[in-house]
């Protein structure tokens, strides 16, 4: 049985989706939150399902052991950020390597890096007139935004669409793909 680790930073849907598909799967199960913020709606989320969660604080995140312990403890296998608003420290990619990925609500590499997340991006693209946009997931390296990409997924930007019209779009895709291609990977 694989462990997956979810990060996420605020409402937690992307990772409601993705304990979802993992729910009574033979092969993986998502095993363990980490969040950065207290109250945020993921650790509800971890509640309803009966995961484990724990709060990470900036000091103990970005020291010389992040939290490699606790994810070595508890046996992950497998990282998935889903919304997690945190760099993550070369440390624990080097402890993960090709076993953390990421989703971004654009298609990088345009619309990436330190800033770009959320409405950010979705109001990013619309004021650059763009016809498309989609998803990103990706491995993550030191670099915001800059690790390899393994999967995209596009939809149409009409030309009355606002950012919130944008944002629906790009949550349909992300609750249609990530969980699936979390479950090629870690095949």
């Amino acid at each position: 049985m694989k462990n997956i680790a979810i990060f996420a930073s605020g409402t937690g849907t992307n990772a409601e989706k993705i304990i979802e598909f993992f729910s009574g799967n033979t092969t993986s199960r998502v095993a363990l939150i980490v969040c950065n913020k207290p109250g945020a709606g993921v650790l509800e989320i971890a509640k309803k399902w009966g995961i484990e969660a724990i709060l990470v604080e900036k000091i103990g995140f970005y020291g010389p052991k992040s939290c490699i312990l606790a994810l070595k403890q508890r046996n992950i296998d497998f990282i998935v950020l889903a919304g997690f608003l945190w760099k993550i420290p070369a440390e624990l990619v080097a402890a993960y390597p090709q076993k953390m990925v990421n989703i971004h609500p654009a298609l990088l590499p345009k619309y990436g890096g330190k800033g770009m997340y959320g409405m950010h991006v979705h109001e990013a693209v619309i004021a650059a007139g763009e016809k498309e946009s989609g998803i990103t997931i990706h491995f993550v390296n030191e670099h915001y935004d800059e690790g390899d990409i393994v999967f995209q997924a596009r939809c149409n930007i009409a030309p009355n669409d606002s950012p919130e019209d944008l944002a629906a779009k790009i949550h349909v895709l992300e609750h249609a793909h990530f969980a699936k291609v979390v479950e090629g990977l870690i095949k």
